[in-house]
């Protein structure tokens, strides 16, 4: 067979789906676990998601409800499978090990020592199948004083410094809109496990991963960290501006609000011409970033004027025509109507079983030109018991048996009964 060279359709087929082929058996429920599934979902892995009977995923209970269903669970699940299993039967784990044995990864968030206590921990999973990757997030890690505490995205935002840098100077604390407790465990629990099945190609051994939440949100402090260690103390709170750098934030026009971010020199003179201030554009005392810094409340106040002075649709003109890297503050139902987000066809249309026709985000990243993965709706619980039964061999009759026992629960009977 001959290489597919690049930017071909043959190319960029065979990369639609880099994950194709590699089955994750997802334990985990609330955010962090489930987000990083949907990662690897997106990426075109089968991720089968476990669920406990009578209610499933505590986040299916989240208001608001779209025709019963949560539009919570429904914008983390997607490209997933529901099977419903009472863990704490031994015919449930004994299913769980079944599907182990066919796994290449298995992801959970039981509080640390729970998966053990279960006969599901890396070391019951991996000794059937040696090429199990099994990846393990919870809110401190696996071992140190606080590995038993559970928490919360909250409780992770307090800790991991996040919230300390959120918020006005003269205000408190914030924490932030999104969850990044979460969400950053979820995103490095993905990149763990590609890093695993990476290295498990030449070693044909899988292996055991730790993310903790905590370790997640430091980690994703960045320069903050260096700020903190290097410095010798925490970076200070400044709202929408940054700490080392002027003029970068949000100011007010006479109808909305726009953000501007002069990360380096040149943009100065540019935005001082975009609004009018050509004086400041040659003023000694704000030449370089470290004297616009010593500077901040003097030109955030002159900036702020000039802007208020201004009706957003003149700002972003002004600074459209001067080159300023800039953008008008949109909020989250807005910002899928951006031309650019259209274009790019980051939002699909899916139909769910129960809600209907939906409009979900879809893979952010995309392989070998603008072909995107297609996205297929989160499950209705307990969708796929039945198939994935059948497909480890369990019969009707088996099946049916399972039911009645309360070891699995099929969503077909559930709505019939």
């Amino acid at each position: 067979m001959s290489p597919v060279s690049w930017g071909s359709k043959e190319h960029e087929d065979s990369t639609a789906a880099p994950l194709r082929g590699v089955r994750v058996l997802d334990l985990s429920r609330l955010l962090s676990g489930p987000f990083a599934t949907h990662l690897l979902g997106n990426l075109g892995a089968e991720i089968i998601k476990v669920e406990r009977p009578n209610g499933g995923d505590d986040t299916r209970r989240i208001i608001p409800l779209i025709s019963g269903e949560s539009f919570y669970f429904m914008s983390v699940n997607t490209n997933k499978r529901s099977i419903v299993l009472d863990l704490k039967h031994d015919r449930g784990r004994r299913i769980v090990h079944e599907l182990a044995r066919d796994a290449d990864v298995v992801l959970e968030n039981f509080r640390p020592g729970v998966a053990k206590r279960l006969g599901l921990g890396f070391e019951d999973l991996h000794a059937q199948n040696e090429k199990l990757i099994y990846c393990s997030i919870s809110a401190f890690g696996q071992d140190g004083p606080w590995a038993q505490r559970g928490a919360f995205d909250l409780v992770v935002q307090a800790l991991s410094g996040f919230m300390s840098v959120n918020g006005t100077p003269d205000g408190p604390p914030v924490r932030l809109g999104l969850p990044m407790g979460d969400l950053s465990a979820g995103i490095f629990a993905a990149i763990g496990v590609l890093g695993a099945l990476v290295e498990r190609s030449t070693t044909g051994i899988g292996q055991y991963i730790d993310v903790a939440m905590l370790d997640s949100s430091i980690g994703l402090l960045g320069y903050l960290s260096g700020w903190a260690l290097m410095l010798g103390e925490s970076p200070p709170r400044v709202g929408n501006g940054h700490q080392s750098l002027v003029p970068y934030g949000v100011y007010a026009t006479s109808d909305g609000y726009v953000a501007v971010a002069v990360f380096t020199d040149p943009f100065w003179p540019k935005l001082c011409k975009a609004l009018g201030l050509d004086e400041l554009a040659w003023d000694e005392r704000f030449d370089t970033m470290s004297e616009r810094v010593a500077h901040r409340e003097e030109i955030d106040a002159v900036v702020g004027a000039a802007m208020r002075a201004l009706s957003l649709t003149e700002a972003l003109a002004c600074l459209v025509a001067h080159d300023v890297p800039h953008a008008p503050v949109l909020d989250v139902k807005q910002s899928f109507n951006l031309e650019q987000v259209v274009a790019r066809g980051l939002v699909q249309v899916v139909t769910h079983e129960g809600a209907g026709q939906l409009q979900v985000v879809g893979p952010v990243v995309r392989y070998a030109g603008k072909r995107r993965m297609e996205v297929s709706p989160a499950p209705v619980l307990g969708a796929d018991t039945e198939e994935v039964l059948a497909s480890l061999g369990y019969s009707p009759e088996d099946i049916e048996q399972l039911c009645k026992e309360r070891v699995i629960e099929v969503a077909s009977r559930r709505n019939s009964e």
